[in-house]
């Protein structure tokens, strides 16, 4: 990489695998500052591959609460660390031509440490210099830790992107992920652009997809097309239970993940008589949509801008229409990013902003005492060169279509 004018547009890969770990998701992009203060993204699409079923299955046995031997968790890192280089080439190819200039990947997570309501540390999978190696890109890696090292939660990462990109413009309105877990970015108390609050609500997809593959003795990993849910009826007595969780009493900055979330917890939870099967399903998914409902209403949203692997599942969605009313709901594909893909973008957008050795965080968002530039670089085929820093932090971000 070298020293290049800001206004050029950079050829970036945003890449991860969420918490559902199904699949690693590489997008790439232009990005270019048009102004000192505005940034503008051009997407120039989504490669999505799904992990082979072996190793999406070790994934799955490392997660909490089980116990690892580090044996194991090498064996991970390297692994997952070839698959996710052969993926970007992969992508790289069919996305840009082999023209990318840098590479942001978030890895796997496995671990993130939340102790008394604060993140001590984090831990993702996919050792970067598999990734440099078959890409010949410098690797941006390793992206919450420089925030959590500043007291802050290391996550939600989006809410940088969404503050730039969908807050602001005098409008109520806050961005919503349906992941594994469900994370939302909404209007902080002040004026400033980037004055925000965003916190993990608790699970999206995470609790139904355990439910779902308790259902079906593991011959489905998901509620496709939310047809379980459809079927379903939800349990009143078993969502009040569920509600009764303690983190959603938490304030905001807060993040959590499958430490807490993960199928033992429906163990915890579930007594004799409490739905089954399809009527589980429905009532998770009517916690979900509670949970958003909630939060439209105490951040008072006239819109919700929805994104992540639960925008496929009709039910879901219509469900979170329904708890989030009057405050209207579209997907993210309304203001320019696909909903698949706006994760992708995301990193990639964090990696062209470490790169000019600019902030990838909101200290109002994570609870970190400063802004903070994420991540640690591997250099690629060639020696590492940066650009020199951005003067000034970007106010604002565009989508330019492509």
């Amino acid at each position: 990489m070298t020293a290049m004018d800001p206004a050029r547009p950079q050829t970036v890969l945003g890449m991860l695998s969420g918490t559902s770990h199904d699949a690693v998701d590489v997008a790439a992009a232009h990005l270019r500052f048009t102004d000192p203060h505005t940034l503008a993204l051009r997407p120039l699409g989504l490669h999505s591959e799904p992990f082979p079923a072996a190793l999406r299955e070790r994934i799955a046995a490392a997660l909490p609460p089980a116990r690892v031997e580090l044996a194991e968790v090498c064996r991970l890192d390297t692994e997952l660390g070839q698959f996710f280089g052969a993926v970007a080439a992969r992508a790289d190819t069919a996305l840009t031509g082999r023209r990318a200039e840098l590479l942001a990947s978030h890895g796997q997570t496995v671990h993130h440490w939340v102790d008394g309501g604060r993140a001590r540390g984090t831990l993702q999978l996919g050792a970067a210099a598999w990734i440099a190696r078959a890409t010949g890109l410098p690797v941006l890696s390793d992206l919450r830790t420089a925030d959590i090292a500043r007291g802050g939660q290391g996550a939600p990462l989006v809410s940088l992107l969404d503050a730039l990109w969908l807050l602001g413009e005098g409008t109520r309105r806050g961005a919503l992920n349906l992941g594994g877990i469900a994370n939302i970015t909404v209007p902080g108390p002040g004026t400033a652009p980037q004055d925000v609050l965003a916190y993990d609500l608790g699970p999206a997809n995470a609790l139904i997809d355990a439910a779902v593959t308790a259902a079906s003795g593991g011959a489905e990993r998901m509620d496709t097309d939310g047809a379980r849910a459809a079927r379903g009826r939800p349990g009143t007595a078993l969502l009040r239970r569920l509600l009764a969780e303690p983190y959603y009493r938490l304030p905001p900055p807060k993040s959590t993940g499958k430490e807490l979330f993960h199928p033992g917890y429906l163990d915890t939870v579930l007594r004799p008589g409490d739905p089954t099967g399809d009527d589980l399903v429905a009532t998770l998914t009517e916690l979900t949509a509670h949970l958003v409902g909630t939060a439209c209403r105490t951040h008072r949203l006239t819109e919700l801008v929805v994104s992540g692997g639960g925008v496929r599942n009709p039910v879901l969605l219509d469900r979170v229409r329904a708890a989030a009313a009057p405050a209207r709901v579209v997907t993210s594909a309304a203001h320019g990013l696909p909903a698949q893909a706006k994760e992708a973008y995301l990193f990639a957008l964090l990696g062209y902003l470490s790169a000019h050795g600019l902030p990838g965080t909101l200290p109002s968002a994570t609870g970190a005492g400063a802004p903070t530039v994420l991540g640690s670089w591997t250099p690629g085929a060639g020696p590492l060169r940066l650009p020199p820093p951005h003067p000034g932090a970007p106010r604002r971000l565009i989508i330019e279509q492509p």
